[in-house]
């Protein structure tokens, strides 16, 4: 879902972001990087 969220932000700016699509880009990749970090502790 978030890899989602962030494919269609990045599709919606054209491949170029603006300072508020930025800071919704940083946003979803830190909690894309959260859930990453929650599945590998769980694997282990």
């Amino acid at each position: 879902m978030l890899n989602e969220q962030i494919r269609a932000l990045w599709l919606r700016a054209g491949g170029t972001l603006s300072a508020q699509e930025r800071e919704e880009y940083e946003l979803l990749v830190v909690k894309w990087a959260a859930a990453i970090r929650g599945e590998i502790i769980e694997a282990a």
